[in-house]
């Protein structure tokens, strides 16, 4: 069978941001869609340059392993194009991007993905996320630190862990799907999936026919909830050519379509900035190429705009490298300091060479006084809401640890020890009572092992 996609691209720049650092293009056999970053330190550079790399695939045959082969190729050599440009101009040192590209192979769908940015497919009436995020908080995520729902909230949501800077190792996920006809496909830069509601966007892509009217929607939908960053939509409905014939003229959205002639019109038709697009990252005719930003930024350039961007991106780095470290500052967890039960301030993550948590306060507990399960779950860390939480983890883990000590002196195991815990029966060799626990003593019959009145059983609870 004969399939395709019948596809539609939007973009805009945000009710906040003065450029469009998006970049995304649909056509028969190719969707893509790349979130720069870098600000006018080139983050447009960077998400054209990548979508230019791989517009050559459209409409290109390949097998399911073709396909990966030629999309990594492509990948791997813009990537290193990005880390030449940044060592040849050091404004555009630190630029960056996201990525998602989806190339059709015969009846395979071969997605490429590394960042933040989302793929989502509709299939049978219901919408499922097949990407997940390279990002900080969904690494919490993955470790039962943050539900779903904190992630979506989180102020460091957009902190990315994973994307494309022109370093060497950085590589996509690759996956392969079965192409199957009447699924529709969504690929979109976190301004979209950070601002419209996840059962806003599934009410979308179910409901709306066409892509173009459903693209449309989902950007206004984020404009209208306020959202200041860029956002760009992709969408592709796998379609059988034998009963639908789509356009063949891509559509090209965001930084990529500012692609301009130095000495001729900027191009008005999709195929001709689909070539532009091609030339520009293959280097041709590069004498008659550029950016329309990097034009304009070329014309103005000056020492004062040079220092005043200067300012604005350290001030951005510095701002949210201190909101992300002031937040994780404000967590505690309960567990191990050099044998020992400790409460941490801080989350048990690091970030490169960051320790993002510190030792507060090392208890006497061994770790070897407990009991295996609260060995094994102190040894990962156990979230507390506040300091007082933890505190009181740890006096119930004090209890946890005199009881194990006091079965080990009467020859008994402590590998599991109850929720309520009641001092033993003593055996007639009188043995010392461990420090802090309640000695038994006769009861008012005079038989060993009784409650002494008025003493309750200590009763432990954990938060594991």
């Amino acid at each position: 069978m004969a399939i395709a996609f019948h596809f539609a691209a939007r973009s805009d720049v945000g009710m906040v941001r003065t450029n469009n650092e998006d970049s995304g293009y649909a056509g028969p056999h190719l969707l893509a869609m790349a979130d720069g970053m870098g600000g006018h330190a080139g983050g447009d550079v960077a998400s054209s340059s990548i979508l230019g790399a791989l517009v050559g695939l459209d409409g290109e045959s390949f097998s399911g392993v073709d396909a990966t082969q030629a999309l990594l190729r492509r990948i791997t050599a813009a990537n290193r194009e990005l880390g030449r440009m940044a060592e040849d101009d050091a404004d555009l040192d630190g630029m960056g991007t996201t990525l998602i590209a989806i190339l059709r192979a015969r009846d395979k769908l071969v997605l490429a993905h590394i960042g933040d940015s989302r793929a989502y497919v509709v299939r049978g009436g219901e919408v499922s996320q097949i990407t997940k995020d390279h990002s900080f908080v969904q690494s919490l995520v993955d470790e039962g630190r943050l539900t779903a729902e904190e992630a979506s909230t989180h102020p460091q949501r957009s902190l990315v862990t994973r994307v494309l800077t022109g370093a060497e190792g950085e590589e996509p996920d690759v996956l392969v799907r079965q192409a199957i006809v009447g699924d529709r496909y969504l690929i979109c830069s976190d301004g979209l999936s950070d601002y419209v509601a996840r059962d806003t966007i599934d009410e979308v892509l179910t409901t709306e026919r066409k892509p173009g009217d459903c693209a449309e929607r989902l950007v206004q939908l984020a404009l209208r909830a306020g959202a200041p960053d860029n956002v760009t939509v992709v969408i592709g409905d796998v379609v059988d050519l034998t009963q639908f014939v789509p356009s063949d003229s891509p559509q090209i959205v965001g930084a990529a379509a500012a692609i301009r002639r130095h000495t001729r019109p900027i191009p008005t038709t999709p195929a001709a900035k689909a070539s532009a697009l091609t030339q520009e990252a293959s280097g041709g005719e590069s004498d008659d190429l550029a950016l329309a930003e990097q034009e304009s930024r070329g014309r103005a350039a000056s020492i004062l705009r040079t220092v005043g961007v200067s300012l604005v991106t350290l001030i951005l780095l510095i701002g949210g490298g201190y909101a992300a470290w002031s937040w994780s500052q404000a967590q505690f967890y309960v567990g191990v300091n050099d044998g020992h039960v400790a409460v941490f301030r801080g989350v048990d993550q690091t970030l490169g060479p960051i320790d993002l948590s510190s030792p507060e306060s090392t208890s006497d507990i061994d770790i070897d006084d407990l009991p295996d399960f609260y060995r094994g779950q102190l040894s990962r860390g156990i979230s507390m809401p506040t300091r007082s939480d933890a505190a009181a983890l740890v006096r119930n883990l004090e209890v946890q640890a005199q009881a194990c000590r006091y079965a080990k002196s009467q020859g008994q195991s402590c590998t599991t020890v109850p929720s309520t815990w009641t001092t033993p029966t003593p055996t007639p060799t009188p043995t010392p009572t461990p420090s802090g626990s309640v000695p038994p003593s006769p009861g008012p019959s005079g038989s060993p092992g009784a409650t002494p009145s008025g003493s309750p059983s200590p009763s432990v609870s954990v938060n594991a």
